[in-house]
């Protein structure tokens, strides 16, 4: 399994993946706002980053991230916005192997964390990250604007 930065010809498998996984989430997401995401993600000192996971020439995987400032601590951090591999390939170490990847970028980067959430009845996801990561007392909340 190699995991890379997305190349402007895997747009398209890229897309697919994560069509699926705004489906899995129930968003309503367009080919206008994937095209945007895109975007972000090629564009140098853009926020958004993203990486995939190729197993045998076939996009399994994928991954967005982004840094944070973390004032209380004056350090930085880790976003981890969206991580999805393929139905068919899960179980295959792709989502440890990309949030492994991520950890190893903010390594890199000195980040002192690398902090996600999921949905509370995403019990798969989260076998995984209950390997991998520490489950945190805090209860998210959203203003919608």
């Amino acid at each position: 399994m190699d995991i890379r930065r997305p190349l402007a010809a895997d747009f398209d498998a890229w897309s697919r993946l994560y069509a699926g996984y705004a489906a899995f989430y129930g968003v309503e997401q367009s080919e206008g706002m994937r095209a945007r995401v895109w975007t972000w993600i090629h564009t140098p000192g853009h926020e958004v980053e993203g990486l995939v996971a190729e197993e045998a020439g076939k996009l399994i995987g994928l991954a967005h991230f982004r840094g944070f400032a973390r004032p209380l601590s004056a350090s930085f951090g880790g976003f981890l916005d969206d991580l999805f591999v393929d139905p068919d390939a899960r179980g295959s170490g792709a989502a440890k192997a990309l949030i492994g990847a991520v950890e190893a970028e903010g390594r890199s980067r000195g980040w002192t964390v690398i902090r996600w959430i999921t949905a509370e009845n995403n019990y798969r996801a989260r076998g995984v990250y209950d390997q991998v990561a520490t489950r945190t007392p805090w209860v998210t909340y959203d203003i919608k604007l």
